[in-house]
């Protein structure tokens, strides 16, 4: 553990609850992709396998627990919850995510460091975290006007990853035989897309205006 590696998971974790606040406030998850939080409920159920057999240490288990629970939870608001469901855009969300996760799969079937099925499923759920926020994405960029609670989670969600990256870097300079390509190039693929994204967040902040994407 270091700084970098906190801030990420921080970071990570305070998008988690922007997103939560929206939920259970407001009563509302417009602007937000339900195809995105049923990806990321994908990726967490497949990376976590081990959370009851691979014990590394407390702090571990109980963001493994949190980034669990949270993710299906989400999606349950989101699917059933007769007051937030209504202000779900199902005519805006419409990115097929599906198509994502065949080739997510085979790529972890073909590029992975150990073929085991926790191995294949951990590369699986890395892959697939790379693109999740595509449908976030698509979806923002229909609806132009966002909100301030959207807007901070999807560039809280972005930044965890960028702050991760600090962290690799840092881990391998200063830790022998430090080196994880396929993390590393889905963290950086991860960032990458949501490049455009971070552009006109700042912009906004900078002219202190309402956070608008191009169409």
């Amino acid at each position: 553990m270091n700084i970098f590696r906190l801030a990420g998971d921080m970071t990570h974790l305070f998008s988690v609850l922007v997103l939560l606040l929206k939920i259970h406030t407001i009563k509302s998850c417009a602007g937000i992709s339900l195809k995105t939080q049923e990806l990321y409920a994908i990726v967490f159920a497949t990376r976590y396998l081990d959370i009851f057999t691979n014990h590394i240490s407390p702090y571990n288990t109980i963001m493994k627990l949190i980034f669990l629970g949270s993710s299906f939870s989400i999606v349950w608001y989101m699917r059933y919850h007769k007051i937030v469901r209504r202000s779900y855009d199902k005519d805006q969300d419409t990115f097929r995510h599906y198509i994502l996760l065949l080739p997510c799969l085979i790529l972890a079937l073909l590029i992975n460091e150990k073929f085991t099925f926790k191995e294949v499923m951990w590369t699986f759920s890395l892959y697939l975290e790379a693109v999740a926020i595509l449908p976030q994405l698509v979806l923002l960029q229909r609806t132009r006007n966002i909100d301030n609670l959207t807007g901070q989670y999807v560039f809280l969600l972005g930044a965890y990853r960028a702050l991760y990256i600090v962290n690799w870097i840092y881990r391998y300079f200063t830790e022998d035989h430090f080196v994880h390509w396929i993390t590393w190039i889905c963290g950086l693929v991860q960032t990458l897309l949501c490049a455009d994204f971070f552009y006109y967040y700042f912009q906004s902040w900078k002219n202190n205006m309402k956070l608008q994407l191009p169409a």
